[in-house]
């Protein structure tokens, strides 16, 4: 059930950088203990790194203004 919840809190977080002419990516490592497993980016639409998180929550607080 974790994943089901984990993917619909992704796509929401993608809609929310979309509507603000963001772009989120999600880094694509698969080992653990690399260091930017599990980071998510937040671009522009130009490509400039606006900001980055290793936590969904933490994304999502930062996307709806509670900086």
């Amino acid at each position: 059930m974790t994943g089901k919840r984990d993917r619909a809190q992704e796509m929401r977080l993608r809609r929310m950088a979309h509507r603000q002419g963001l772009v989120l990516h999600k880094s694509r490592r698969r080992d653990p203990h690399a260091l930017d497993y599990g980071v998510i980016t937040i671009d522009s639409a130009r490509g400039r790194v606006i900001a980055t998180f290793r936590d969904p929550d933490a994304a999502e607080r930062w996307l709806r203004g509670e900086r």
